[in-house]
């Protein structure tokens, strides 16, 4: 791999890039999750199939079995390395966070989303947002299926962006206005087995200076935790910089079950 310059802009860009891949609030307060469930299951099905045919192979039409869910999410770029814990209860929407601050001091602190507004500036300005940035990457296509500003299209087989080979090509578009994300699109090159096998994503709308213009990276390693599989790895390239993306000790606890089932 080539050598990359260190820079305090680049450094600042990967920090801003932690949160670049923005989720719109989790709406599980208002609802229980069943029905979130079931609503985003109906979206899904007014685009094309092969967003249902994901929807499906990712397990999220079982999310509802989820009582609690835990991971560790870490980054790696020219100049930074960080890593992030958390343990999130779907149905109460608490959240437990173990890392540090933007000033590298030690932090672990549980929160309940519905409290979001009383919790003290660290935790709303910046382990919320992070928990809403690492979920993403977590569940990304049932955050998609959860966000009614996204339009889906369905391109067809085409080559892949990094490595050998093709595969269909889903575009996922928000729009310019409006949306937690305007104007940024996503490019999910889907295999056979409709797993994500790469992505490309495409900054765009206001504010796009502080996050990539072009996010490039592998879906790989994928493994199941209970019903869900989650796609663990992922190295591609931030800006024409290298990035790495995992998550690592992933593990969820069902319903009715006092145990912890772990990824593999």
């Amino acid at each position: 791999m080539l050598p990359i310059k260190k820079s305090d802009e680049f450094n600042h860009a990967c920090r801003r890039f932690v949160g670049s891949v923005r989720l719109k609030m989790i709406r599980l307060l208002a609802f229980t999750v069943s029905v979130l469930v079931l609503a985003a299951t109906s979206h899904a099905q007014e685009r094309p199939p092969i967003f249902q045919q994901m929807f499906k192979a990712y397990g999220f039409e079982s999310f509802g079995q989820v009582e609690k869910i835990r991971y560790t999410f870490n980054l790696e770029t020219p100049g930074l390395n960080l890593s992030r814990s958390w343990e999130w209860e779907p149905k109460t929407d608490l959240i437990s966070y173990e890392g540090k601050d933007k000033d590298g001091k030690p932090v672990k602190v549980t929160y309940a989303r519905s409290q979001l507004g009383s919790q003290p500036d660290v935790v709303k300005n910046e382990i919320d947002p992070a928990f809403s940035n690492d979920n993403y990457w977590l569940l990304l296509v049932l955050h998609f299926s959860w966000d009614g500003s996204a339009t889906v299209t369905d391109e067809g087989t085409q080559k892949l962006p990094l490595g050998n080979g093709s595969a269909k090509r889903v575009v996922v578009k928000y729009p310019s206005e409006g949306g937690y994300a305007p104007g940024d699109t996503w490019e999910l090159y889907v295999g056979a087995d409709n797993r994500i096998e790469e992505f490309v994503y495409h900054g765009g709308g206001p504010g796009t200076q502080k996050r990539p213009k072009l996010l490039m990276a592998t879906w790989g390693d994928h493994k199941k935790a209970g019903p869900l599989l989650i796609s663990t790895d992922h190295r591609g390239t931030a800006d024409g910089n290298p990035v790495r993306v995992s998550l690592s000790n992933v593990s969820v606890k069902l319903t009715g079950s006092d145990s912890w089932v772990n990824a593999q």
